[in-house]
C-alpha cells in the first residue's frame, strides 16, 4: 500500500535561520548572526535577480563595474573580495552573456581589463530597484537612529578587522588562495592514509 500522505512543505531556508536565532542558540557569535543576516539578504536579492537571468555571483560584479568600469580582472577580485580563479570563471560566463567585454591593452599584455558592454550597463536600471527594495524589507520597523547605530556598529566592525588585517600582515600571515588551501588540504590527509595503509598490513 504506497503512502498517499502529502508530503509537508520544506521550511524556507531564512524561516530556518530564525528558528535558530529564536530557539536553538539565542546567543550565539555575533559574526554568525552578521552571516547569517547576510544570507538573508542574499537570499531575498537572488530570488529578484533570478526574473532576470543574472545571478548573484555576477551582481557582485556588475555593481562593482557600474561605479568604475574597465579594472583589471585582479582589481575585480580585491574588490569583490573572491579569489582570481572564481573571478575568471565568472567573467567568462558574463562575456558569453554580453554584459562585459574582456581586453589586454597594447602596454601591458599579461592584464586584463574588464568593460561594461551596453547590456551589462543597462541592467543597473532594472536591478538596483531590486537591491533597494530588498534593503527597505530587512529595515522594516527599524527607525532612523536604530539604523544609523547598526551602521555605525558595522564600520566599527569593518575598522577593526583591517587593523587586525594590516597586524597579520606585519606578522607575515597572509590570506591563502584556493590553490594554498588546496595543498594544505592535500598534506593532511597524507598522513591519515599512510596509518591507514599501515593498520591494514
Amino acid at each position: 500500500m504506497t503512502d498517499t500522505k502529502p508530503k509537508k512543505p520544506k521550511e524556507p531556508g531564512t524561516q530556518a535561520i530564525l528558528r535558530h536565532w529564536r530557539e536553538a542558540v539565542p546567543n550565539d557569535r555575533f559574526a554568525h548572526l552578521v552571516k547569517d543576516a547576510t544570507r538573508g539578504l542574499t537570499r531575498a536579492l537572488q530570488m529578484r535577480l533570478t526574473e532576470h537571468s543574472v545571478s548573484f555571483g555576477h551582481w557582485t560584479f556588475l555593481r562593482i563595474l557600474w561605479e568604475q568600469d574597465g579594472l583589471t580582472q585582479r582589481e575585480l577580485s580585491e574588490r569583490a573580495g573572491l579569489m582570481e580563479p572564481t573571478t575568471f570563471s565568472a567573467l567568462k560566463a558574463m562575456e558569453q552573456l554580453g554584459y562585459v567585454l574582456r581586453k589586454q591593452q597594447p602596454d601591458s599584455r599579461k592584464k586584463v581589463y574588464v568593460f561594461l558592454t551596453p547590456a551589462g550597463r543597462a541592467l543597473r536600471d532594472k536591478l538596483v530597484p531590486l537591491a533597494e527594495e530588498v534593503n527597505a524589507i530587512a529595515l522594516q520597523g527599524a527607525d532612523a537612529a536604530t539604523v544609523a547605530a547598526a551602521r555605525d556598529l558595522m564600520l566599527l566592525m569593518i575598522q577593526n578587522l583591517a587593523r587586525d588585517e594590516e597586524e597579520q600582515f606585519r606578522k607575515e600571515r597572509r590570506m591563502p588562495s584556493t590553490r594554498q588551501i588546496s595543498s594544505l588540504r592535500d598534506k593532511a590527509r597524507k598522513p591519515a592514509r599512510r596509518s591507514t595503509l599501515s593498520s591494514a598490513r
